[in-house]
């Protein structure tokens, strides 16, 4: 394998050159920082053909469409999705990212197909996760940031000089565009909680997200979202028209419901300890319970630490909350899942959902669900739960309080659960990503994609 150093390798052609100068004229980036491997870079790589299909629909139990298969679409189209956000802990975009695209991998029919292909890059974290077999891989030591700064403020470099191979549609899974020399791009749009309140995002968010998602999500072929929150949101803010968006939901887990609610489970949290999740809220609310319930369950927060997560972290460990809540972190699946069946309930107090992943899991298990009435929360738990005010620590806490106290709700809210997640399918949203991913390479091209069966 060649390897090409930018800054220190004479370019192979006029396009690479262009490239690599821009690079240079970057005061971010240091020479020899950022490092490219791949094969033939610079020179022309055989396409990599990817297959997929029309969907062939027939009623589902519950009156929704099912994908049953695929016929093949004309002509094949090469694919590359942007995977990192599922390379770590895989929390809701990473799981969005991943179920997909184990999804799609699925629906590939054709055994002489070349693999969908999902592309990584970090300077630590190699892609090595369990990927179906046609799924292919590009996986390049490139640190996130930079390569992210180049993209989001350069937009370069094109994916094709990364990748060292052709596309025709490229999907990035956040609001900005992945530079393309002449690929279809796809963006996805989870929520616009960076436009209201940027201070509650990480650095990188908010220094690109608010000035570019609205410039990028108009130039985008297509924009992808999870709930119909979300595209109404991206429509009326954006100014993305609705023909333009594509609504891929969370896939609920193939897990089967619990036989029986734990008559000693705790109080469950699932989500990033960070402030668009409502921690303080929750704290605030399991305090006021103690203050009148000593024998209250414990609460669980299940999953990683984000931006002030230390500060709930001391408060955790002083009184009244010293020994009543425990601080879980990242859960694998398996981990998370057992986690699930032994809590009585999963409040989610969140500000802003552009879906909800852990409601949709908790309900999949039978296990009653307190949400936040915002977002995309209503959408998602509807009659599963009982929705509350995120501002409103009382309410909260009352809500709890009856879930815990009245069985018959807690029992409605737990038969309800599974069957309102079974609306909720992988392979159904990746049938209509496929679908979009069509259309985008029409858009792109000026020709109408062959939908014919």
């Amino acid at each position: 394998m060649r390897r090409a150093h930018i800054g220190h390798t004479q370019p192979t052609n006029n396009a690479v050159r262009r490239d690599a100068s821009l690079l240079e004229c970057s005061r971010d980036i240091h020479h020899g920082l950022l490092t490219i491997a791949c094969a033939g870079f610079g020179s022309p790589v055989p396409p990599r053909r990817v297959l997929f299909g029309r969907p062939c629909r027939r009623p589902a139990p519950n009156g929704e469409p099912q994908t049953l298969c695929y016929h093949p679409l004309q002509p094949r189209v090469r694919v590359l999705i942007d995977y990192r956000p599922a390379v770590r802990a895989r929390t809701g975009v990473g799981e969005w990212v991943h179920s997909l695209v184990a999804a799609m991998a699925e629906q590939v029919r054709d055994p002489g197909a070349a693999p969908l292909t999902v592309f990584s890059s970090s300077w630590r974290d190699r892609l090595r996760p369990p990927l179906p077999p046609a799924v292919a891989r590009i996986d390049r030591r490139i640190p996130v940031r930079v390569l992210n700064y180049c993209w989001h403020r350069l937009e370069w470099p094109p994916i094709e000089a990364v990748a060292g191979a052709r596309f025709d549609v490229v999907h990035s899974p956040h609001p900005l565009l992945i530079p393309s020399r002449s690929a279809a791009q796809v963006v996805t749009i989870h929520d616009l909680d960076f436009l209201d309140h940027p201070a509650r995002a990480d650095a990188e968010v908010r220094r690109d997200y608010p000035e570019l998602a609205r410039r990028h999500a108009r130039r985008a072929a297509r924009v992808v979202v999870p709930s119909r929150h979300t595209a109404s949101e991206v429509e009326q803010r954006l100014g993305v028209p609705a023909g333009r968006i594509d609504v891929c939901p969370n896939g609920a887990p193939a897990w089967p419901p619990r036989p029986h609610e734990p008559a000693d489970g705790h109080i469950l949290f699932v989500g990033a300890l960070a402030p668009r999740k409502n921690v303080g809220g929750l704290l605030d609310a399991y305090a006021d319970l103690l203050g009148r319930r000593p024998d209250l369950p414990p609460l669980v927060l299940a999953g990683p630490p984000g931006p002030g997560a230390d500060a709930w972290r001391d408060r955790i460990g002083r009184p009244p909350l010293a020994g009543r809540v425990r601080c879980a972190g990242y859960l694998d699946r398996a981990a998370l899942k057992r986690c699930y069946e032994a809590a009585r309930m999963l409040v989610l107090p969140s500000f802003n959902e552009g879906f909800g992943l852990p409601a949709l899991e908790a309900m999949a298990l039978g296990v009653p669900v307190v949400a936040s009435n915002r977002g995309a929360l209503p959408e998602v738990v509807s009659d599963a739960g009982l929705l509350v005010d995120p501002d409103d620590a009382g309410s909260l806490a009352a809500a709890i309080e009856r879930m815990l106290d009245d069985e018959a709700l807690a029992g409605a809210c737990a038969a309800a659960g599974p069957a309102r997640a079974a609306r909720y399918s992988w392979r159904a949203s990746a049938a209509r990503l496929l679908g979009a991913y069509a259309d985008a390479l029409a858009a792109s091209t000026g020709r109408e994609p062959d939908r014919s069966t």
